[in-house]
């Protein structure tokens, strides 16, 4: 029997991702990730998911729910990205015990 994956083999489930977004929220506010002008447009295609004001509304024209659906499309992918680039970043900071491109001062 095989299983249909949504990720390649190797990469972390949904489960590591969602857990990791509080982390990456954190590590972006004290600045050691540079997610914060992507954090900040995800926050903004949320906003816009569940705003009652719609670039084409949803009551005047039924595609108006295409819009919609283009947001939600992009900030899954958005949001799976950036977990996934996140937990590389970690990884790779737990291996090296640093931070990459960070200047250490003696």
């Amino acid at each position: 029997m095989s299983l249909v994956r949504a990720f390649k083999p190797g990469t972390p489930g949904i489960g590591r991702r969602l857990a990791a977004l509080p982390r990456l929220v954190k590590a972006s506010m004290r600045g050691d990730y540079d997610a914060g002008a992507r954090l900040l447009l995800m926050a903004g295609a949320m906003l816009y998911i569940v705003s009652p004001l719609d670039a084409i509304p949803d009551v005047f024209l039924p595609v108006g729910l295409i819009d919609d659906a283009f947001v939600v499309t992009w900030l899954t992918g958005a949001l799976l990205g950036e977990t996934e680039r996140f937990l590389e970043w970690e990884r790779g900071r737990k291996q090296t015990g640093s931070i990459p491109g960070q200047i250490v001062k003696p």
